[in-house]
């Protein structure tokens, strides 16, 4: 599911003409049922107008975008997607993750930072962790990103439209720096480091047709769970932790570390419907714990309240 699919030159003209936001509002509410929240439909009309000045600027005009595109099997959307052809041809993708934020704080967590978001200071996954994750999870899941003798080259950065550049800054720290080499975060005075950054994978343009393969092509069903605990406690990742569940992982490793020596215990309650990932977020914990020598682990996870 996607909120929508076009040309590049369509996108440029429905935002200029200011009825991205309305298009967005239109087709949420008709697979949703209910309408998107005056925030949401604000957040669309700010971000999406900087992306299509930057899509604009590089000349991108030969291409596919498809807006807040749905995970599979999730309730997660992707902000952006430009498709297109690489130098040597080959069908690309770029996922783009848009922020409006202007600063942001250091956190306890491996992969969070603080940030002002729904009228409170919350922690918050990294941008570059989470494209990142995204990234993962559709190379594991749609087909048109791993299967075949061509698969779709899938590529993802971060763009903080509002967000200038200090060198100290905190997201740009040095706990972050993997993440952001493999997923690069463009700031808001950085618009020709993203040009050059989306020309490399996008430059031969024909992105109607990579838009067309991604949209027709299909998802791969889900891995069993237990099927893959054991890989899991070796180290493999088999489950790609998104948002939400991710931040709660790093909550729970951040109070292990602290209270690991500590007589006091702790209980952290983790609550979510069918579906949510809590079994996903205990079994990685599980094996977490064990190979960084925890050598009671289930003791942590039976204080996991899920």
């Amino acid at each position: 599911m996607r909120l929508y699919a076009g040309s590049s030159n369509q996108f440029i003209l429905d935002t200029i003409q200011n009825q991205i936001a309305e298009k967005l509002r239109l087709a949420f509410l008709d697979y949703f049922r209910y309408n998107p929240s005056p925030a949401e439909v604000n957040s669309w009309r700010n971000s999406l107008r900087s992306m299509s000045q930057v899509i604009e600027y590089s000349k991108l005009l030969d291409h596919g975008v498809i807006l807040e595109y749905q995970l599979p099997l999730t309730s997660k959307r992707l902000d952006c997607m430009i498709c297109g052809r690489n130098g040597n041809n080959q069908d690309n993708a770029v996922i783009i993750e848009l922020k409006q934020w202007e600063k942001c704080e250091d956190a306890e967590g491996q992969n969070e930072v603080l940030t002002w978001l729904r009228g409170a200071k919350r922690e918050v996954l990294h941008p570059s962790v989470q494209v990142g994750q995204y990234k993962m999870y559709l190379e594991d899941t749609h087909t048109a990103f791993y299967d075949g003798p061509s698969p779709i080259g899938l590529n993802a950065c971060t763009y903080l439209h509002n967000y200038n550049y200090y060198k100290e800054d905190t997201i740009f720290s040095q706990k972050f720096q993997t993440a952001l080499e493999n997923y690069p975060l463009f700031t808001a005075d950085d618009v020709d480091g993203m040009k050059t950054y989306l020309m490399d994978k996008l430059s031969n343009g024909q992105g109607i047709d990579v838009l067309k393969r991604v949209e027709h092509s299909k998802y791969r069903p889900s891995k069993k769970l237990m099927d893959h605990v054991g890989n899991i406690v070796k180290g493999k990742p088999e489950y790609v932790l998104l948002d939400e569940q991710l931040i709660v992982y790093d909550a729970v490793l951040t109070s292990t570390r602290r209270g690991f020596h500590d007589k006091q215990k702790s209980v952290i309650i983790i609550r979510g419907g069918p579906g949510t990932g809590k079994s996903v977020i205990a079994i990685n914990l599980m094996a977490d714990l064990l190979l960084k020598g925890c050598r009671k682990p289930e003791e942590h996870l039976h204080n996991l309240s899920l």
